[in-house]
């Protein structure tokens, strides 16, 4: 059971906090395929990464307006090979992080996920990836057509948990998710591995 902490609910990031982050390699080896440089290559996919999070646009799309940028058209077998690089490169789940998940849900608080995430990943995680049935909530931005650190999504987060923001902890990798989430009085905090998130909730009085 929970012990004498005020916090309610705990929620987790995926993307580099549940999976490990991506091999470096792997976007190079995108690149070279599609022909483009790296360095002009990477800047445009996040940039261009918010509508493919929010679900208003496909892979494919989301792929041809950014090799478009750089002068590069490919057939749609291509940039289906391109992207299924992409996708698998988060799929290496960090077994620590679902420990953690599970010691949460156990002990009486309610677990959540929210990420940004597009359509066909969370599609292929759902069917399998275990952790992705463990959680109470889950909010993802192409369901909502919401994307982090806009406000929105963490107020959606609040209302779906039934908690006050104060009683909610929020662990994430990017530092301006974490600064929005602060903003609306979440405990949110950068998250570094799971003894540190451990250090994090004790501090708080979460009993694990």
């Amino acid at each position: 059971m929970m012990g004498d902490s005020s916090i309610k609910a705990i929620v987790f990031d995926y993307g580099q906090v549940i999976s490990f982050p991506p091999n470096p390699d792997t976007l190079s080896e995108i690149a070279r395929r599609a022909g483009v440089e790296r360095e002009k290559f990477e800047p445009l996919l996040w940039s261009s990464r918010s509508e493919y999070d929010r679900g208003l646009v496909s892979v494919r799309e989301y792929y041809k307006k950014v090799l478009l940028h750089l002068g590069v058209s490919l057939d749609d077998g291509s940039i289906d090979e391109l992207t299924v690089m992409d996708l698998e490169s988060w799929k290496n789940i960090n077994p620590g992080t679902v420990a953690l998940m599970e010691e949460v849900k156990q002990r009486g608080y309610i677990l959540g996920i929210l990420s940004n995430m597009p359509h066909d990943f969370l599609s292929w995680a759902r069917e399998n990836v275990p952790v992705f049935s463990l959680p109470h909530i889950s909010i993802f931005s192409c369901e909502l057509g919401l994307v982090k650190p806009e406000e929105a999504i963490y107020r959606k987060l609040l209302s779906l948990a039934g908690v006050k923001s104060e009683e909610l902890v929020f662990f994430d990798d990017k530092t301006e998710n974490v600064i929005s989430a602060r903003a609306v009085g979440i405990k949110a905090f950068i998250w570094s591995n799971p003894d540190q998130a451990r250090r994090e909730l004790s501090s708080l009085g979460v009993t694990l």
